[in-house]
């Protein structure tokens, strides 16, 4: 009897172990929904292989996807629906606070992008400011993101490279349906875009830029490994890429100057309101409309200029502010450098000049060095500064690129602003942060949202007189310029792709109000026209900041820690402004 009960006993305990087992692999509910993040972010690489790249993930350093194949629209079109779905299985009572922020991030980011199947976008692929070609030139640099460091690197680079000579054909194709459909450039801005694409039709390889990275063969090929790569790049170069160029160039010079639209603004094309409105909601990841956007533009532009007085009347300068304007465009005293390596000095030592006030506002600080670098030559003329991130592992810096196409006229009064927009504590902080967190899932390790990251850098000038900048009156002047540049494109760029405005019009309204040069005017004004929307995140984002460290310090009062709202913006990553706004006022209640 005892053996009988012992074995039925031991048959329970069995079948419980078994219950235990079974339980314990089935998958929590959480895990369910991580899995599902990581599974998107898997699948979102392959499908933009040039973002795996950027951000250190080299699994797919030989694929270029052909974004404008019919073939590959319908799978990013099936990839946001397919995930889209999924969010509806996990209610949101069912998760963390953690949790419920990204099922929210990732329900904007599948109807953001299924949204912009709604237009033509993919019919006009190529500008002079924004479009992959350009991109594509930094890449074959082979100083930017894609690895030369072994045979296997250079090898991945020739077979991503027939990838992107398939995207250049099909952005022919595209144009030439858009050309059908009214949905072509500007005149204006197809004259920008033909020496960018001359620029690579040159035959001498010494001087061509995807030759460029024979030029720096590492020493530890040998003398066959070299002659292999050397012969295989002059047979890229020569038979495939100078005729991919050059048949554009000819076409788009041609043909497609000839359908160029006479309009400015994407007014000018079929749908162009809706695809504008479309832009709002994407760049400043808001319900504002055009029309409110203007006025707030118009309403910034005049309370900055009373600011912009008070410095010409502290200098002593006794004209009017146009003409104040002027004195500081052409003030030889603002354009002190004679070599282009004194401009990434300057930068240096500003960076020098914060460095010891940095941790009276910031207590997290990035481990991802950073660099000041020259933008490369090919596209100098027509770039802003930049900031580039750097790899996911920190193994690639992060690095603030300026243009200094004539280095004798680069004027060095907005500098401060400036580094503190691009560098720290801007892009180089709210980025490099973001990508080393232990926290976040990988998908949101690498979302940009303009209206956020944007508006974070714009906010970051206004700290430069507590880190100890902003002592010369012109520096300061700098950050109001600065800040007028970003108050003008909420009027200049809703003037233009929905008033009507022309691209002249919109070239001397910036004139009148800020205190730019003509040159970097109009090439400010046509990166509007080549990108409705995307001008007006800054501003709207930077508000939005401002707005929630003023309700943090009014409701918590001597409780406000300077310190942790900076860390309560930044450790979200990048995420839509109502969701901020959303996590800022619950740490508010929780702390007042």
């Amino acid at each position: 009897m005892k053996k009988i009960t012992v074995f039925l006993v031991s048959l329970v305990l069995l079948a419980s172990c078994k219950q235990e087992a079974k339980k314990e692999e089935i998958p929590s509910l959480s895990e369910e929904f991580a899995a599902v993040l990581d599974s998107y972010y898997e699948e979102d690489l392959k499908l933009n292989p040039i973002n795996a790249t950027t951000a250190g993930d080299h699994r797919y350093d030989d694929v270029f996807a052909n974004s404008l194949s019919d073939e590959h629209i319908a799978k990013v079109k099936a990839h946001f629906e397919n995930y889209k779905a999924q969010l509806a299985n996990f209610p949101d009572e069912a998760l963390t606070e953690s949790e419920q922020l990204s099922k929210a991030i990732l329900a904007w980011e599948c109807d953001i992008n299924l949204n912009e199947f709604n237009h033509k976008a993919s019919l006009t692929p190529i500008d002079q400011m924004w479009s992959t070609n350009l991109f594509m030139g930094q890449l074959a640099s082979g100083s930017s993101a894609q690895p030369f460091n072994t045979v296997e690197d250079y090898q991945k680079w020739i077979k991503r490279v027939e990838g992107y000579l398939a995207w250049l054909s099909s952005a022919e194709e595209k144009m030439r349906e858009g050309m059908q459909t009214g949905h072509v450039l500007p005149k204006s801005l197809i004259v920008k875009v033909l020496p960018q694409l001359e620029s690579l039709t040159i035959t001498d390889l010494d001087k061509h830029l995807f030759f460029s990275p024979i030029k720096n063969l590492p020493d530890g090929f040998t003398e066959a490994e070299k002659l292999e790569l050397t012969t295989a790049y002059e047979q890229m170069v020569k038979d495939k890429i100078v005729p991919a160029y050059q048949k554009l160039h000819d076409f788009m010079r041609d043909e497609y100057m000839e359908a160029g639209r006479e309009s400015s603004g994407i007014q000018g094309e079929p749908d162009g309101d809706a695809y504008y409105a479309h832009q709002i909601r994407k760049y400043t990841t808001t319900n504002m409309t055009a029309s409110q956007i203007h006025e707030l533009g118009l309403s910034e532009v005049a309370r900055i200029r009373s600011e912009m007085e008070k410095v010409k009347e502290q200098v002593g300068f006794e004209g009017d502010l146009k003409a104040f304007f002027d004195y500081v465009r052409n003030n030889k005293e603002l354009m002190p450098f004679t070599e282009p390596q004194q401009v990434i000095a300057n930068f240096n030592s500003i960076h020098d000049q914060m460095r010891p006030q940095i941790e009276k506002l910031f207590d997290v600080k990035p481990k991802t060095p950073f660099e000041v670098r020259r933008t490369e030559a090919f596209r100098e003329k027509s770039a802003s500064a930049e900031y580039n991130p750097g790899s996911l592992d920190g193994t690639r810096p992060g690095i603030f690129y300026t243009p200094i196409p004539e280095v004798t006229k680069y004027n060095v009064y907005s500098d401060e602003s400036l580094f503190l927009h691009e560098a720290i504590p801007g892009h180089h902080y709210q980025i490099s942060l973001t990508q080393e967190s232990e926290e976040l899932p990988k998908f949101r390790k690498t979302l940009w949202y303009s209206g956020y990251g944007e508006g974070w850098a714009l906010y970051c000038e206004s700290l430069g007189k507590e880190l100890g900048l902003y002592t010369d009156p012109y520096q300061y002047f700098g950050m109001l310029g600065a800040e007028m540049h970003r108050a003008i494109r909420l009027v200049v760029d809703t003037g233009l792709h929905s008033k009507g405005w022309t691209r002249e019009q919109a070239i001397q309204y910036s004139l009148d109000n800020e205190a730019e040069s003509e040159a970097s005017i109009i090439s400010e004004v046509e990166r509007y026209m080549a990108n409705p929307g995307q001008a007006l995140s800054y501003k709207i984002g930077q508000l939005k900041i401002r707005e929630l460290r003023q309700k943090a310090s009014e409701v918590l009062g001597d409780k406000f820690d300077i310190r942790q709202f900076h860390n309560q913006v930044l450790e979200t990553g990048c995420v839509p402004l109502a969701l901020l706004e959303t996590k800022i006022d619950q740490w508010i209640q929780e702390n007042s």
